[in-house]
């Protein structure tokens, strides 16, 4: 019985704090349904402990892990190699352990544009989008989005130089016009009615705190919006259902969540991951 112990490949999760997460229960459905030997533990990593946290990683010979808030950004010097499109984002979030030697990866972005295709049906190709949010699943979004040949972006966050750093870096890198405006001021009410797309990439509206919206009522949605949440509990939070109520489209961060999952898998096992089996266990942990 300790052999077979021995013998099972750990995956994981690292972020602060974790509360509730689907992710062990979509990505160890997946192992069952494909007779892979693997596991999948969160891990709850303080800021204060992310380097003694990686190393012990290490040292148990994890294959390896997705990363969270907040350490999306910070972990990047804490590895080994960065795929180019991860230092692109200037994000990390899966990261695969090649013999000790801690390789990051984004899988977020992938995740995020297959899943606009797939799920909503939307091409951003030649259209406004506003992004709230400078974090490290924003670097991810915005970087797509100019990769798509949007027509522009304009990036919201509370930290007003966060969101400037972000948007200059991405206006100079990809040569797209990336402005930024202060959350819920006139601003960031023009440039949402000039949008098509309207993505949440804040935490706010996640579980417990699901009453409120990264948004101000008094901010208007034209019915011709795409708004795209990326917190995933619950599935309708209070910023879709506004957006619903104006008659604009929706979407959950869920289906992003198992497409960026279903990427970690590949890269994790080899093995190209069940979808549907991954989406189903996801949707049915949140009820």
């Amino acid at each position: 019985m300790l052999y077979l112990i021995l013998m099972t490949k750990i995956v994981g999760l690292i972020g602060y704090p974790l509360g509730h997460s689907v992710s062990p229960v979509m990505h160890n459905a997946a192992f069952k349904n494909l007779h892979l030997d693997f596991d999948y533990t969160p891990f709850e990593v303080p800021p204060s402990e992310l380097e003694e946290a990686l190393n012990g990683l290490r040292a148990l010979h994890v294959a390896g892990f997705n990363v969270t808030i907040p350490h999306k950004e910070t972990v990047l010097p804490l590895l080994n190699e960065i795929t180019p499109l991860a230092k692109i984002i200037g994000a990390v979030n899966c990261v695969v352990n090649q013999n000790g030697c801690l390789v990051g990866y984004n899988t977020d972005g992938a995740g995020f544009t297959d899943s606009l295709k797939a799920a909503a049906k939307f091409d951003p190709a030649g259209k406004n989008v506003v992004v709230l949010g400078a974090g490290g699943a924003s670097r991810a979004i915005t970087v797509m989005l100019a990769e798509s040949k949007v027509k522009s972006i304009v990036i919201s966050d509370v930290v007003s130089d966060k969101a400037c750093a972000l948007a200059d870096y991405v206006g100079s890198y990809f040569g797209l016009p990336v402005k930024t405006a202060a959350p819920n001021g006139t601003e960031l009410q023009a440039a949402i009615g000039q949008a098509a797309l309207l993505v949440n990439t804040t935490p706010i509206g996640m579980y417990p705190k699901s009453a409120v919206s990264p948004l101000d009522e008094k901010i208007k949605f034209p019915s011709s919006l795409l708004v795209y949440d990326l917190v995933y509990n619950p599935r309708q939070t209070k910023l879709l259902k506004t957006a619903a109520a104006a008659g604009c489209q929706t979407c959950s961060g869920l289906d992003m969540l198992v497409r960026q999952g279903a990427l970690a898998f590949s890269l994790w096992t080899g093995h190209e991951a069940p979808f549907k089996v991954m989406f189903e266990a996801a949707e049915k942990s949140l009820g």
